[in-house]
């Protein structure tokens, strides 16, 4: 005689490591932003020190090497500026709008890039920190010095299009070279910066801190207000996926009953 199937008991919720995970980068970088911050409000002499020996050293290697240094005003001047990274966010934001069911997302990019800028400016106005002073500079630049806002733009824009690019799936070769692309840009932006001696070097710090605090915050907006917002990535087909003709999986905990 057959005896009856037992359903098994449910099983327990998986861990929410990614939340997790997300919590605590957020309070590492939530805690080294703040440390930072304190410090260079209050003029720590060892940190000015440290920041005073690189930058003398830069500035003497950026006069002597005039064809690094024009390279490196081309960079940031035109390829990685603000407003550089803030066109590429337009037309992500252009490509986004196409598609009805990504416009929240679209709106919820500009929010968040314009906050970024808000707390920058914010930040530069409330410290009002000097920039370098040389006598034989090899270039100029405009506001305070505290956080660099070319490092902190590149990280909160192209940390944010990495992320759209992931949530969405795109091919690896394009991933990888997204990924490679913005490691590269948002280092280099930094980089520049202080061989330039527009910018000390916690200047840069204080930027891409802050930039990848701001990257993590709106990501966790995101999955909280949006938590399913399937199919809106740049460049692919919209609308609703086409019905299968296979069944829709179980949802179920319990284990699937045997034919009789």
């Amino acid at each position: 005689m057959r005896t009856p199937h037992a359903p098994a008991p449910p099983a327990p919720p998986a861990p929410r490591a990614p939340a997790r995970s997300a919590v605590a980068a957020a309070a590492l970088l939530g805690a080294a932003s703040a440390l930072l911050l304190a410090l260079v409000a209050a003029e720590w002499r060892p940190l000015l020190d440290l920041d005073g020996g690189i930058s003398r050293t830069t500035h003497r290697w950026a006069v002597a090497e005039d064809g690094l240094t024009q390279a490196a005003r081309i960079l940031t001047d035109w390829v990685w500026d603000p407003w550089t990274m803030r066109l590429l966010c337009a037309v992500t934001v252009v490509l986004l709008l196409r598609r009805p069911a990504a416009r929240w997302t679209a709106g919820w990019l500009v929010v968040a890039v314009a906050l970024a800028t808000a707390v920058q400016q914010g930040l530069k106005a409330a410290l009002g920190r000097e920039r370098p002073v040389y006598p034989d500079p090899v270039d100029t630049a405009h506001y305070a010095a505290f956080p660099s806002g070319h490092a902190m733009t590149a990280t909160v824009v192209l940390g944010l299009l990495l992320w759209l690019l992931h949530r969405h799936g795109v091919g690896r070769v394009l991933w990888r070279t997204a990924l490679v692309v913005a490691v590269i840009s948002v280092a280099g932006v930094g980089l520049t910066r202080v061989w330039l001696g527009v910018h000390w070097p916690t200047d840069v710090v204080g930027g891409w801190l802050f930039g990848a605090l701001t990257v993590i915050a709106a990501v966790a907006v995101h999955r909280r207000l949006r938590p399913a917002d399937a199919g809106t990535a740049p460049g692919r087909s919209g609308g609703t996926r086409p019905p299968s003709s296979s069944p829709a999986p179980s949802t179920s905990d319990d284990p699937p009953r045997r034919p009789r």
